[in-house]
């Protein structure tokens, strides 16, 4: 399984942006996938998980109700819409296939990773 990141950039506080992940060589369809996020100096953090077929999302509490994870099975897609940026958002952000179909929110859950793309998120 390889995935990959992409859409970053450069946003101004208070925009918007949404970042994509695609799947390759083996269809992620039936796993559940997560956004992850790492800022510079900082642990590795779950931003949001979604299950297979995209009826359950988690989110961690510092996005909720700004950032919307959402997936399309038939272009082995995964979105992140993220809303209200602030500079804190500012992070490379990684995608990552779960071992399983659920949503989660732990790390260990994810057997695959991807490269990641970075949100600069400018005040």
């Amino acid at each position: 399984v390889q995935l990959q990141a992409f859409g970053g950039g450069l946003v101004q506080a208070g925009g918007s942006v949404r970042i994509s992940c695609t799947c390759s060589r083996r269809p992620c369809s039936n796993n559940g996938m997560g956004w992850f996020r790492q800022a510079a100096g900082k642990e590795r953090e779950f931003v949001a998980g979604i299950s297979w077929n995209g009826g359950n999302t988690l989110y961690a509490d510092s996005v909720k109700g700004r950032f919307t994870m959402s997936r399309d099975r038939t272009k082995n897609l995964v979105y992140l819409q993220m809303n209200s940026l602030n500079t804190e958002d500012t992070a490379v952000y990684l995608c990552a296939a779960n071992r399983g179909s659920g949503a989660a929110s732990v790390r260990g859950s994810y057997q695959y990773w991807g490269q990641g793309t970075l949100v600069t998120v400018s005040s």
